[in-house]
């Protein structure tokens, strides 16, 4: 299931520039199957911008369901804003629990009474049912949907959202029932343990974690969670990744960090399996039960497959065996079939019997390599005429870009991340939107000259550090980097706000940079087809906003950039851009002083 996040905060809106990364709009949030169902969670102030985004993917019309945690006004003042009720064709289902107030419907309709609005629920223009619920399980789609009883003022339902043999929960607002295991101490038993079971083994949970424990004590009876209380819950439940949500609305984006940061080394100095995120507005995350079977490196960024696709297997005919064996690996990881021909002939076989979902091969593998690709669509003939032929070359050299017969080149080395998010694209027919930056003909002298600077795989040096610190503060962003490029990665040279020294190149947004030469200034990756499914986006740092100026030595050589990262989108002024130049240029003073 893909999960989004419309709205974060709990209580009160609190939209400003303190509050801008993990965002001021309150709960809503927006979860669609693997077969298009889609389901909303609350309605507060986060569902306005939900409803603008829908009307634009389908103005004439859409099915969906809405469920209510329950009629506080934080989870329900999006409400008479949410655009699709007002439009024709439109057709929803209102889901939510309905109490000594009255039906759903009325409560909902209170709040448009001509005093507070100027438009009745009456008025709505779409098709909408309201659903009052209990304490059950019903289905929605091909998602099953089983609610549960939280602890607070008003009458108030989780939900556990099973689809695809993914779990979802979530679970706002609610007060541990034990007041004393807000400290996340002590053992879990009566309510709480019942409760722990109704969230017993999902792999995302989302929820209210609106306290510490240092200020639950002086909140008891308001009906909201410790951070400590939903990470113990979470742990005993053997949960796979938690997000915290529902932040107060006193919180700074700072502040927030700061949790998190606590929270993550609390499960670390335990040696806790359970991930935890903070929820952000536009936060996107894709929940799979791939997550909690045993990966190590499962988490953000580590998705399994959207689906297996059935058919013809993927073919692949290589000389190289190493090259084999890592074709051959990528596609079972990927869930593809896959067969390895060992000659032409094998290869037109094994085409004729069962075709091709994709082809994979090596330039000229034999002697009679060149017309290979004629060969082959002339042996797939017109059914067969779409099946994508990728082509592995050794070196950019190799690669006849301007054959029509090839549907992609792909250079080595690449990495099993971006080769498995190819294959992906292929097989499923889908766009694939993560490029590669391609190197430019000067790369060996490049490569030559930044090795005989000896820059690369040396210790941490104050020079460096310190531009990279004046650098994160002077622009307010939690990343800045020296990223050099080498052959098969990039090297940090200086690393602010990252834990690691360097990444595959394929994940490289400075290698664009240095192929270009000139500034790369990314406002939105969501919005950008070189970057939005990069790993880097979609797991962690969740690089929204990138500002790379390239590092260029006086002949002309580019070694990296000096760049910045953020994880929220945004633009830099003029003024901005001079000052990121004037960095660049410090950063190259140190790497290569005027005598």
């Amino acid at each position: 299931m893909l999960v989004r996040f419309w709205g974060t905060r709990g209580s009160i809106a609190k939209p400003g520039p303190d509050t801008f990364r993990f965002g001021g709009n309150t709960s809503c949030v927006e979860v669609r199957s693997g077969a298009g169902t889609l389901l909303v969670i609350d309605c507060g102030t986060g569902a306005h911008g939900l409803g603008q985004a829908l009307m634009q993917e389908r103005p004439d019309g859409m099915e969906g369901s809405l469920l209510i945690s329950h009629t506080h006004w934080d989870h329900i003042q999006g409400f008479p804003f949410f655009a699709p009720f007002f439009a024709p064709g439109h057709a929803w289902d209102v889901y939510g629990p309905s109490g000594l107030s009255g039906s759903l419907r009325s409560v909902l309709s209170g709040q448009m009474q001509h005093t507070y609005f100027p438009v009745t629920l009456d008025q709505f223009a779409a098709t909408i049912r309201y659903h009052d619920l209990s304490v059950g399980t019903f289905r929605i789609g091909d998602v099953t949907v089983t609610t549960h009883h939280l602890n607070h003022p008003a009458l108030t339902l989780a939900y556990r959202l099973q689809a695809d043999g993914a779990t979802v929960v979530y679970c706002c607002d609610h007060e541990p029932h034990a007041a004393e295991l807000a400290s996340g101490l002590g053992p879990v038993s009566g309510p709480d343990l019942h409760y722990a079971e109704f969230i017993e083994g999902a792999d995302l949970v989302i929820h209210d974690a609106q306290y510490t424990a240092l200020e639950f004590p002086a909140k008891l009876g308001w009906g909201h969670s410790s951070v400590e209380y939903a990470l113990r819950l979470c742990e005993e439940a053997g949960v796979a990744r938690l997000v915290l949500t529902h932040h107060d609305p006193l919180r700074n984006d700072a502040a927030i960090d700061l949790i998190l940061a606590r929270a993550r080394a609390d499960l670390a100095e335990r040696g806790s399996p359970l991930e935890v995120l903070a929820a952000s507005e536009g936060l996107v995350l894709h929940t799979s039960p791939a997550l909690t079977q045993g990966d190590p490196k499962a988490g953000a960024g580590n998705f399994a497959p959207a689906a297996t696709p059935s058919g013809p297997p993927a073919l692949v005919w290589v000389a190289d065996g190493d090259l084999e064996a890592a074709l051959s690996t990528a596609l079972r990881l990927e869930g593809l079939p896959c067969r390895v021909a060992h000659s032409e002939a094998d290869l037109m076989e094994a085409l004729g019997q069962q075709g091709a979902s994709v082809l994979l091969l090596e330039p000229a593998p034999t002697p009679e390599g060149p017309g290979l690709t004629r060969r082959l669509r002339q042996s797939l003939g017109q059914t067969g005429a779409d099946t994508p032929v990728l082509m592995l070359a050794a070196e950019e050299s190799l690669a006849r870009r301007d054959d029509p017969l090839v549907s992609e080149w792909l250079v080595r080395p690449i990495s099993e991340s971006f080769l498995r998010a190819r294959l992906r694209a292929w097989s499923l027919g889908s766009p694939c939107r993560w490029q590669r930056a391609r190197p430019q003909g000067d790369e060996q002298r490049r490569l030559q000259r930044l090795g005989d600077l000896g820059l690369l795989d040396t210790e941490r040096e104050e020079r460096f550090d310190r531009l990279t610190r004046i650098a994160a503060a002077a622009f307010d962003v939690p990343i800045a980097l020296i990223s050099l490029i080498d052959k098969e990665r990039q090297w940090f040279k200086s690393c602010h706000g990252l834990a690691t020294c360097q990444t595959s190149r394929d994940l490289a947004f400075c290698a664009h940079a240095v192929a270009q030469k000139s500034d790369l200034l990314v406002a939105d990756t969501w919005l950008d087809d070189r970057f939005a499914d990069n790993p880097l986006v979609l797991g962690e740092p969740r690089i929204r906003f990138y500002a790379g100026s390239p590092l260029t030595l006086d002949d002309g050589t580019c070694l990296g950039t000096l760049c910045l990262i953020d994880t929220r989108p945004r633009q830099l002024s003029s003024t901005e851009l001079a000052l990121l130049h004037d960095l660049r240029d410090l950063v190259l003073l140190e790497i290569s002083p005027t005598p």
